[in-house]
Parts: structure tokens; sequence; C-alpha cells
């Protein structure tokens, strides 16, 4: 959890020794690119991903790693309290960072004069995470998510304002529901707890 009175964690302990965590927004963002490749097995992944993530150059079993990895993703990347952050009630995904990265950039340099490419090892994820939550409606971003919220206006004489919002919310389409991308992780996961036993 994101809070002002404690420092953000900036290590990991494994079998009783500490290890650097890097948990930069840009190198969250190549994991999540990563979970998407599927040219890779989901143990090929997890190595990976450690080695993402743990800056070491000592050498572990799978067991570890995937423990490793599966505790960076629930503590930081994927908190429980957030897992509803992109989604409205229905459970329709509102964003995405990959497909959206252009609106996010330019969002980000219009709200706070940040340049994210300058920033790539430098700005943590928690903080990344704040600072999107924080743009205001009249950010592209912000613009795109709330047109892809838009209920269509019922009623006589709507006609027009539902094609209207048709129209913009086919543009601003989505290719992969939420669901789809959080029940991958868990279901790699879960083959993976499987497979170990």
């Amino acid at each position: 959890m994101f809070t002002l009175t404690e420092r953000l964690e900036e290590e990991i302990e494994i079998d009783g020794e500490i290890y650097p965590l890097s948990l930069f927004f840009d190198v969250v963002l190549r994991f999540y690119d990563l979970m998407d490749d599927e040219e890779l097995v989901d143990e090929e992944k997890i190595e990976i991903a450690f080695e993402m993530f743990v800056d070491t150059e000592e050498e572990f079993d799978f067991e570890t790693m995937f423990h490793s990895v599966q505790a960076i993703v629930t503590t930081f990347i994927q908190p429980k309290e957030d897992e509803d952050s992109n989604n409205v009630g229905s459970g329709k995904k509102l964003y995405d960072l990959k497909q959206d990265a252009e609106y996010i950039y330019a969002s980000f340099m219009q709200e706070y004069g940040i340049d994210l490419l300058d920033q790539q090892g430098i700005l943590r994820w928690e903080k990344f995470k704040a600072l999107l939550s924080g743009l205001r409606d009249k950010t592209k971003f912000k613009e795109v998510v709330g047109i892809r919220a838009t209920e269509l206006p019922s009623g006589k004489g709507m006609e027009d304002e539902r094609k209207r919002i048709r129209e913009l919310q086919r543009i601003y389409a989505l290719k992969k529901s939420h669901n789809e991308q959080e029940a991958e992780l868990d279901a790699m996961f879960n083959a993976l707890v499987a497979g170990s036993r």
C-alpha cells in the first residue's frame, strides 16, 4: 500500500539474505509484456521476471524464484486493494498501460511536465500509479478513459449522441479484457504451484 509515512521497499529477503529490488515503472511494464509473450513457457517467464526484479548474480532454484516473483507481484505490483482500480462496477476494463502508452506519456507531460522516457530506471512503480490516478479529466488519457466509461444515453432525441459515443468508443476500444489478463497471471501461478507438488 502506498503511504506517505513509510519509505518504499527497495529490498527483498530471499533465504535469509537481502537483495536490491528493481521496481521501476518501466521494469513492471516490461514484466507485463513478458507475461503476454506466447513464445515463452511459464517457467521461462518466471526466471526472466526474477532477473528483472531482483538485482543479484546469485543462482536460485526455480521454486525460490517462483515464490519471490509471486510475492513481488502480489505485494508491490498488483496488491489486493488495487484489483478494481481499473474497472467500473460491471468489470469493464477502462485502460491498458500498453495500448494507452501514448495517451499516458502525453498526459504526464501535460499534467506534470514529466517525460516518462527520461524517467526509465528512476520513477518507481508505486509513484507512477499514484501520478496516473491523479491525472485530471482534461488530459488525453482521462478523456479516453471517460469515453470508455460513458453509458449510452437513452430516450427520444438522443440517437445522434448515442451514435457519436458509440463511434468514439469504437475508436478507443481496448483489445483485451481485464479479466483475461488477470486470469492469465492467476492461471500461470496456479499451474506452476500444481506442477511443483
